[in-house]
């Protein structure tokens, strides 16, 4: 009876330690509210919610006490990294964070995660528009590796590509 259950078994305990697999970094765990920052805009009443946001770096505004995050937003994967698939994003944000963060490391186009409570709305100026832009006063600040470029490169076997076929 048992030896008719284990193939059911093991692929039950293989789907469990690949769930477990796509969990987020320790810094960024725990619960948060499923506010999008465009949400968070046109709605006063988020203010002082715990979220976890993160997005493509903008702009870095380092001041005298903290640095600032201008960030393109985007739907967080089970890891909790940005995943940019189909263009999707939630708006813009900032986050800030006491103390300095370098400019140079994190630059335009970096991928960050952010943990920490909606704060208020900030006006910026972006060219000739001005823009309300949800503001976070962060906790964590996650900054991503940056993501391998791979090429795929694939041999048709001969007569239509390289080298002998199947039959060598």
């Amino acid at each position: 009876m048992i030896r008719s259950h284990l193939p059911a078994l093991a692929m039950a305990l293989a789907c469990t330690l690949l769930a477990a697999c796509a969990t987020a970094p320790a810094p960024l765990q725990g619960s948060y509210a499923a506010v999008s920052p465009d949400q968070a805009t046109t709605s006063a009443s988020s203010t002082g919610t715990a979220v976890r946001w993160g997005g493509r770096i903008v702009e870095v505004t380092p001041q005298a006490d903290r640095t600032c995050f201008q960030m393109l937003s985007a739907p967080l994967d089970g890891n909790g990294r940005p995943s940019f698939s189909g263009n999707r994003t939630g708006g813009r944000f900032i986050a800030c964070r006491a103390g300095f963060y370098d400019p140079a490391l994190f630059a335009a186009d970096r991928e960050v995660t952010f943990t920490g409570r909606i704060a208020a709305t900030e006006q910026v100026r972006i060219g000739e528009y001005d823009y309300r832009l949800p503001r976070m006063d962060a906790d964590v600040v996650y900054l991503w590796p940056e993501r391998a470029d791979v090429q795929v490169i694939r041999y048709e076997p001969y007569p239509w590509g390289w080298g002998p076929g199947w039959w060598w």
